[in-house]
């Protein structure tokens, strides 16, 4: 997936703070989890997913790295207060080619808008449905993911292109 998505280039995007506390949803492995806890350097980043294997591998590469400030989380985040975090508080939440993933995509939104603070930003990266490349189901398109958020009062701050085949969109939390 990083061949088609490059994190780094997802986070030039964004205005960054050392101390920012942010969250990767649906983490896999943490391909947005590293180079995030890296350029937080003061920060803290929650890696979440709901599949065990995956955070095992997370949690072994963070030891071996010496990478001290993510924090693991296996969860449902398309369950009622699904990430377990605590209301208003996280600066960020990346949610990266997770939504064509999943069944309760509004869930996974409000469950982000939830533990934002007021002024948080939410990133959504999926895969463009021209993309002749990824899955051939579920992909979903940017409207229909703005207009969930603007339904549960989540305002759009920018679209941006996230590589060849994904596209990206920053919301924030009024």
């Amino acid at each position: 997936m990083d061949s088609f998505l490059n994190p780094e280039q997802v986070l030039d995007q964004l205005e960054l703070k050392l101390d920012m506390v942010a969250a990767e949803f649906g983490c896999g492995s943490g391909g947005f989890a590293f180079p995030l806890a890296k350029r937080l350097e003061d920060g803290l980043v929650y890696a979440i997913d709901i599949q065990q294997a995956p955070l095992s591998a997370l949690k072994s590469r963070a030891l071996l790295e010496n990478i001290v400030n993510i924090r693991v989380i296996r969860s449902d985040l398309e369950k009622p207060r699904g990430s377990t975090l605590t209301e208003f508080s996280l600066d960020l939440v990346l949610i990266p080619n997770v939504l064509f993933q999943v069944d309760n995509k509004d869930a996974i939104i409000i469950e982000a808008k939830r533990v934002l603070k007021t002024g948080g930003k939410i990133v959504v990266i999926d895969w463009k449905k021209s993309a002749s490349q990824g899955p051939e189901k579920g992909r979903i398109f940017p409207e229909e993911i703005k207009e969930m958020a603007e339904k549960i009062g989540l305002e759009l701050k920018r679209e941006f292109q996230a590589g060849k085949y994904h596209y990206g969109l920053i919301f924030e939390k009024k």
